[in-house]
């Protein structure tokens, strides 16, 4: 449920740029609805709304979630601002830079590996196999980063379904990968307890 609330505001954003640009009239003011200026409106302010009320519900935002919401706020309100798209086409690539320096970072910072820290509580690993997936975290992240940045500039025409749906079945498909990888260790540790 969590992944859906935090993918909610790129949802309405990919909708709004997907209806064709047209002018509403709205309590005696035209606005243009439609298209990337529009939707990165719309992007913004789900996003101060989602955030906004998973602050006030929890307290508390998850450092994911924060960097998300100001990677939003400065990427769009620059793309409003100069009135240029380019600005919101980094958001992706930078994002997902700052997830896999983090990852990567936190395996000679701190006590822990970031993806320890995070699923610790699931489950009891050896140090090797921590290190391991957090390091092939870090590498997702940092090609994930490059492959939106390559589609946003290369494929303008595609760039906002590859970073709605490509960027989120490429995760899907990873995670998938992760499982198999750490099902088949669990199996593993699970039968060398048993003899």
């Amino acid at each position: 449920m969590k992944q859906f609330i935090d993918f909610l505001p790129l949802l309405v954003f990919f909708i709004v740029y997907k209806i064709d640009p047209r002018t509403v009239s709205l309590a005696g003011h035209e606005f243009e609805f439609g298209g990337i200026f529009s939707a990165t409106m719309v992007l913004i302010v789900a996003s101060v709304i989602v955030y906004g009320l998973l602050y006030l519900k929890q307290k508390s935002l998850e450092k994911s979630q924060l960097i998300t919401l100001v990677a939003v706020l400065l990427f769009g309100s620059l793309t409003l601002a100069f009135h240029e798209e380019a600005y919101l086409k980094w958001k992706a690539p930078i994002v997902n830079w700052i997830f896999g320096v983090a990852f990567l970072a936190s395996q000679f910072i701190g006590q822990k590996p970031l993806i320890r820290r995070m699923l610790d509580h699931a489950m009891s690993l050896p140090d090797a196999i921590w290190t391991r997936l957090n390091t092939s975290w870090a590498i997702f992240f940092i090609l994930l980063g490059a492959a939106n940045l390559y589609v946003a500039f290369t494929f303008e025409t595609i760039w906002v379904d590859f970073k709605v749906f490509g960027s989120l079945g490429l995760t899907f498909a990873f995670v998938i990968i992760q499982f198999l990888f750490l099902a088949r260790y669990i199996k593993q540790e699970d039968t060398d307890k048993t003899t």
